[in-house]
This record gives structure tokens, C-alpha cells and sequence, in this order.
């Protein structure tokens, strides 16, 4: 017979176990190394600066990391598998671009994808430049001085400046370059019930989740080669996706990105469109003709299997993700999509919850555990 004194030790190693399978993935490291991700200013076609950070992070535990001249970043691990598949997030975000400086040293700019012109008026601006970043604020005319037909039109871009404190044009140019990429200067903050807020969850935080997923699976014996691919340009076109998946040539690509959380205020007309999604509900699983639907019914099976909570929601054409142009990669491509619920997509302060990624790393990793070389995608 055991002792009380070894029962309860017993039982302390049995708690201590469980808690450690059900803890959430993201330790104080890798906290860090999302909030470090999710920092950089990374606008689509400068994703320098964000991709070494990923792979960075990729070294210390896949078999090999690599780039290509396209901005794609890419980590492996069981490389030798013959059965390739593909993880993708993608690490640019929509920004602006310095595009013309007035005599007064005024900055105009161009934005890189697609931006609500109403956000930006007031923000404060960080610019990326050879000398380092220079701050700035975006301004317009004052509403006292709007006429009355001037406040009921919509903003344009053109219409708005950035303002360095150049006191002219040679001043201004001595500091940034034309072409010189901007974003809304805004860090990560914690909230409260593990919902946090910044700028770039679209789709940083996919690129963070493949590469976490694919730290999993690492620790696992998988069956298959998995590819975690940090893609490029997605904003513009899904391009890095496009010449990635081309690269790897998968049996099974899997994007990950942000879905529209239509938990908030006025957002009940929103559910007609694009389903009832919330925060901390789980991955979101999209169905539709973008997705194998073999793949669809496996992200089922193992999220009931596990115990992780998940959320459906349909496309009835291609998504506006990098599962749009993996799927038709060569002779096609087993395409999947899971998404992380997302407040408040392309301004300042999207929001994630921390269940929720932590929950689409442990779908994304349980279920490639599940695929082998037989395993038969056809429909």
C-alpha cells in the first residue's frame, strides 16, 4: 500500500502532466518571439526585416531554413519523407510607401494593399529608411475648416500627408528615400480573458502559428516532410504563395490566416456573409470548392478527437488566402484552411485570443500527424 505522503505525489505528477498537454503553447520564448514578429515593420515586398526574425526562430529546431529571391521564407523538418507538406502564413502586411515630397517637405504616399482610407487621419507613422525609422503623423485639414460638402466625402489618400517636422524638401529627402516603406506606428498590448491587440495579426500571426505547429510536429515522428512557409506578397496578389508551393511542390498545402470575428456590435448582418465566428471559439475550418474536402473532414476528425474547439465557415469560391493559389500549384494541390478568429482586420488594433492560436497550433500539428503516404486526398 503507498502512503498518503507518495498518493499525493503520485497525483502531483499525474496533474503536473496533464497540465503540460493542455497548457498553452506560446512559453515566455516564444511570446517574445511573437512580439518581436509581430513589431517589425513588414509592408508587402519588404518583408526583410520580418523574415529573418522567422528564421531566426526556424534554425534552432528544424532540419534546414532556407529563402528564395521572392521573399518566401521556408524551415523543414523530416526532409527526407517523400511526402511533402506544406504549411503556409503569410509575413507581410498591408503599409504605405513614400511617393512624392512637396516643397515644404510634406510626405505623399501610396498604400500598399487594401486599406480603409477613414483610419488613417491622425495615426502616427513609423518609415523604414537607411538611416533608420523616422516618425511621423499623418495629417489632413482640420475639421474646423472643412466646408459642409468637404466632411460628407470620403477620405482620399491623396488628400492626406505625412509629417516628419521637415522644415523643406531637402530636409525632408535627407531623411527618407522615395519608395521608402511606412506602417501605422502601434505595438502589440495584453488585454484581458488572453485576448491580445496590434498591428499585422493579418497575417503575422499565421506565419507565427505554421512555425510553431511545425515545432510540434518536430517533437513527434511525423510520417510526412513538413514545409512551414513564411510566404511573401500575399496582400498583393497571394504571389509568395503562388512561386513557394510551385518550389515545394506539395501532396497537401495547409494556408493559415485571419477570419473575420463577427462577435462585436452591428456586426449581425456581417453572419450572413461570412458565417457566426467568435473569439476564443477555436480555428476556424473553411469548407468550399478552395478546399479538399478529404482534408476538411480530417481537420473535423482530429479537432473532436483532441477536444479542440473549432468554428465553420464557407467560401463559395476562392479565398482571399494563399489557399487560392496553393490548390492549383502544378497538378493541384490538397488544399486546407484554418484561420484565427480576427477583430478589427487591416486597422491599428487587430485582435486575437491566445486560445485560439494556441488551438489552431495544436489542429494544425495533430493533424498532420495523421497523414502518411497513403493517405488518399482524391475526390
Amino acid at each position: 500500500d503507498l502512503g498518503i505522503g507518495s498518493c499525493f505525489n503520485l497525483l502531483n505528477r499525474f496533474l503536473k502532466t496533464k497540465n503540460k498537454e493542455r497548457r498553452l503553447i506560446l512559453e515566455k520564448s516564444q511570446f517574445r518571439f511573437l512580439k518581436s514578429l509581430m513589431e517589425t515593420i513588414c509592408p508587402t515586398g519588404y518583408e526583410k526585416d520580418a523574415a529573418e526574425i522567422w528564421r531566426e526562430e526556424a534554425r534552432t529546431f528544424t532540419d534546414d531554413v532556407w529563402s528564395d529571391s521572392h521573399g518566401n521564407s521556408f524551415a523543414v523538418v523530416n526532409k527526407n519523407s517523400g511526402t511533402r507538406v506544406m504549411f503556409a502564413g503569410h509575413v507581410d502586411e498591408i503599409g504605405l510607401m513614400v511617393s512624392y515630397v512637396n516643397g515644404n517637405g510634406f510626405i505623399y504616399f501610396k498604400t500598399i494593399g487594401g486599406w480603409d482610407p477613414q483610419i488613417l487621419p491622425g495615426q502616427r507613422i513609423d518609415i523604414k529608411t537607411k538611416k533608420g525609422i523616422i516618425q511621423g503623423v499623418i495629417g489632413r485639414k482640420p475639421i474646423h475648416l472643412l466646408q459642409q460638402e468637404e466632411r460628407k466625402k470620403v477620405i482620399k489618400i491623396e488628400d492626406l500627408w505625412i509629417d516628419i517636422g521637415a522644415k523643406n524638401k531637402k530636409e525632408a529627402l535627407s531623411l527618407v528615400d522615395i519608395g521608402d516603406p511606412a506602417v501605422i506606428s502601434c505595438g502589440l498590448i495584453n488585454l484581458r480573458n488572453k485576448l491580445i491587440a496590434g498591428r499585422a495579426f493579418d497575417d503575422r500571426v499565421g506565419a507565427f502559428a505554421v512555425l510553431e505547429a511545425t515545432r510540434l510536429i518536430s517533437k513527434m515522428y511525423p510520417r510526412v516532410a513538413v514545409f512551414a512557409v513564411a510566404t511573401s506578397q500575399e496582400e498583393i496578389g497571394t504571389r509568395g504563395a503562388i512561386t513557394s508551393a510551385y518550389a515545394i511542390d506539395p501532396k497537401v498545402g495547409i494556408a493559415v490566416d485571419v477570419g473575420f470575428a463577427t462577435d462585436t456590435p452591428g456586426s449581425e448582418a456581417d453572419k450572413k456573409v461570412v458565417g457566426d465566428t467568435k473569439m476564443g471559439g477555436g480555428p476556424i475550418i473553411t469548407r468550399g470548392p478552395n478546399i479538399n474536402p478529404v482534408l476538411f473532414d480530417l481537420f473535423l476528425e482530429v479537432a473532436k478527437q483532441k477536444k479542440i474547439p473549432y468554428q465553420i465557415t464557407t467560401s463559395a469560391g476562392p479565398t482571399g488566402t494563399d489557399a487560392r493559389s496553393i490548390q492549383i500549384t502544378r497538378s493541384g494541390v490538397a488544399t486546407g484552411l484554418v484561420s484565427i478568429p480576427n477583430r478589427y482586420m487591416h486597422s491599428p488594433c487587430e485582435m486575437i485570443h491566445l486560445g485560439d492560436l494556441d488551438n489552431v497550433i495544436k489542429l494544425l500539428a495533430y493533424t498532420v500527424m495523421k497523414i502518411k503516404y497513403e493517405t488518399n486526398f482524391k475526390v
